[in-house]
């Protein structure tokens, strides 16, 4: 324990021992995701809420023991860090919906290609955490860059939001897709969880390795906000770290609790506008107050308390909507689906 609680190094509270300890569970978790979906099975709302339940433990145990060995301002970095994390991965779910339908996943392969997903997210958001380290290091103009970054993305997504329009995804309009076609042959079906096979004496993909690809490169759009975000919450790069990866684990089993309440959170996307441009302005003002000092900035207990209000609220206000006018949406119906956070970039 000696060990694990010794001196934090660069602004982190995190020693070697304590890295390597998170590191080492984040791996068996997703090996032991592997070996539960290495057959094809239809996930039931049953086993999707016991594993929601035991992903949500997980980050209050962890949050728990920050608060009793580094304080109580630690504890509430990372919760706030997580609600943000929870609500961007919740928009992800979306897009996930939307990629899955459009390759026309079947059921029992679903949890497979979330995996993977969810694996790619988790590569990406430490790439883009080292990097928001390093720019934190070089200079206060990085608060500055981060808060501009979630203020204009804010500015987005609730224009998307305010269209109303119905969403689609045009899976040949994707680069990255047409990318694998032109230099590739894909097969007409899906072959279990095989990404490519051998036909005709040539190497082929099979349309799981495209839906793959398409969530992988999906996964780059939400890393380039969701780092800022936390960024915006705790400096320490361990926390930010923590508050992904917690938001992402239990991000399969969400999916399937959340599918069929996932088309009635019509006004999702307001709030995370609203939750986005906060952030984006605490930055902004915890960079101008390095600058002049009578500069207020916002403390983290504030943000918390915000963020989880506009949650509550946006939650709220779609349940009364739809009461209102006697039209939520059935399970699988797009028509009503919100838009996707910035869906508008998701041709990687």
């Amino acid at each position: 324990m000696g060990t694990i609680l010794a001196a934090p190094d660069q602004g982190s509270i995190a020693s070697v021992t304590l890295w390597a300890v998170t590191v080492a569970a984040l791996v068996l978790l997703l090996v032991i995701d592997i070996l539960l979906t290495r057959r094809p099975h239809e996930v039931h709302m049953r086993e999707a809420l016991a594993w929601s339940a035991f992903y949500l433990v997980l980050p209050l145990g962890f949050g728990a023991y920050l608060w009793g060995a580094f304080g109580t301002g630690t504890a509430v970095e990372f919760f706030t860090g997580y609600v943000v994390e929870k609500s961007l991965s919740v928009d992800n779910l979306f897009v996930f919906m939307l990629l899955l339908t459009a390759f026309a996943v079947p059921n029992e392969l679903t949890q497979r290609v979330l995996l993977y997903g969810i694996v790619g997210a988790l590569v990406l958001r430490v790439i883009f955490i080292a990097l928001g380290a390093a720019a934190l290091q070089s200079g206060t103009w990085a608060f500055l860059l981060f808060g501009a970054v979630l203020i204009v993305t804010a500015g987005k997504v609730l224009k998307e939001a305010l269209k109303g329009e119905e969403q689609h995804v045009d899976v040949s309009s994707m680069r990255s897709v047409r990318l694998l076609r032109r230099f590739v042959p894909v097969t007409p079906d899906y072959r279990g969880f095989r990404l490519t096979v051998r036909e005709h004496g040539r190497l082929a993909i099979t349309p799981l390795a495209l839906a793959t690809v398409a969530v992988f490169a999906t996964d780059i759009v939400f890393a380039v906000d969701s780092v800022p975000a936390v960024y915006g919450v705790t400096e320490d790069p361990f926390l930010v770290f923590a508050t992904n990866a917690f938001a992402l684990l239990g991000l399969r089993a969400l999916y399937f609790v959340l599918r069929d309440a996932l088309a009635k959170l019509r006004h999702l996307n307001h709030g995370l506008a609203v939750i986005l441009a906060f952030i984006g302005v605490k930055l902004v003002l915890h960079w101008a107050h390095g600058i002049w000092a009578w500069v207020p900035e916002i403390p983290t207990l504030a943000s918390l308390g915000v963020i989880v209000g506009v949650l509550i609220t946006v939650t709220l206000t779609s349940l009364y909507a739809g009461r209102r006018d006697g039209s939520a949406p059935e399970p699988g119906d797009d028509a009503e689906r919100p838009k996707a956070l910035q869906h508008d970039q998701l041709d990687p």
